[in-house]
């Protein structure tokens, strides 16, 4: 009874929530570049009260973009605007020129994948759960992705191999295992613009080396949206936002913000192993 229950209450939070816009007219008929421009963005979560301040920001194809700041700074926020999950209320956000609100979201959304700080998997084989990614993907196609995932050793080494079930939410794998097979997901599906939470901290060294070169497989030629939890994970972004209080309050890629002296040098030198959250709480003011 209190299975049902709990289940009943989730299909009524599906039956009673908005529905997504559906009169958008524009699409993407070709691949994207992946140019992406936020201009003046103000985002609130419908309470009148923004928690994005007038976000600037230009990712040319191809650059990695790094968000840094404590937590509740806006840094999901931002990234969260782009694949249309939440609406912005002010400026306009812009992918290779279409404003985004035009854009017809499923069309918009294939040119985005995300890997997200929790990896979710579904009940079902380790197959199924990369192929999500592109349903139409050859064998070939599925293999090279876990290859370049390096999560192919212990897909092997599994008693079904790739058509081993993962259980509910993943819980027969581990947290790398679940992470690494999310980026081979990713990497079936191929899009031009890549968000990416990272999710290492919660690994040991080993896994989280193997889960660093996954990434940096995967985010070779893409449009990057990092939210960076170690410093050292992006030091060489093409522009790292600092963030605070849904305003971005430094811009620039590392050793610019280095000469700066200001909160993202004072950052560096206060963190070593811990996480940025650790290191702006540890931060005067």
């Amino acid at each position: 009874m209190q299975g049902a229950r709990a289940a009943g209450e989730r299909v009524f939070d599906i039956l009673d929530a908005e529905p997504e816009p559906t009169d958008r007219k524009l699409s993407f008929t070709a691949p994207i570049r992946g140019d992406v421009v936020y201009e003046q963005v103000v985002f609130d979560y419908g309470e009148g009260r923004p928690v994005l301040h007038d976000i600037n920001l230009h990712a040319k194809p191809g650059q990695m973009i790094a968000l840094v700041g404590p937590t509740g700074a806006g840094k999901s926020s931002i990234v969260n605007l782009l694949p249309g999950f939440y609406q912005h209320t002010g400026g306009s956000i812009t992918v290779d020129g279409l404003d985004s609100k035009l854009v017809e979201l499923e069309s918009l959304r294939r040119q985005i994948s995300v890997v997200s700080q929790e990896a979710f998997l579904f009940n079902g084989s380790v197959r199924e759960n990369i192929l999500y990614g592109n349903l139409s993907a050859t064998d070939d196609a599925l293999v090279n992705a876990a290859i370049a995932a390096n999560c192919h050793d212990f897909i092997r080494r599994l008693p079904e191999g790739f058509d081993s079930h993962v259980g509910e939410r993943g819980v027969k794998l581990s947290v790398g295992e679940k992470q690494r097979i999310s980026i081979a997901r990713a990497l079936l599906k191929d899009a031009p613009i890549l968000i990416l939470d990272e999710a290492t901290a919660s690994v040991d060294t080993a896994t989280e080396r193997l889960i660093q070169e996954a990434l940096e497989r995967l985010m070779k030629g893409r449009t990057s949206f990092v939210i960076a939890h170690r410093l050292s994970t992006i030091r060489n972004a093409d522009q790292i936002l600092v963030m605070r209080d849904g305003r971005i309050v430094e811009q620039g890629n590392h050793p610019q913000l280095m000469s700066l002296n200001g909160t993202y040098a004072r950052l560096t030198r206060i963190q070593n192993t811990s996480s940025i959250e650790d290191g702006f709480a540890q931060m005067p003011g």
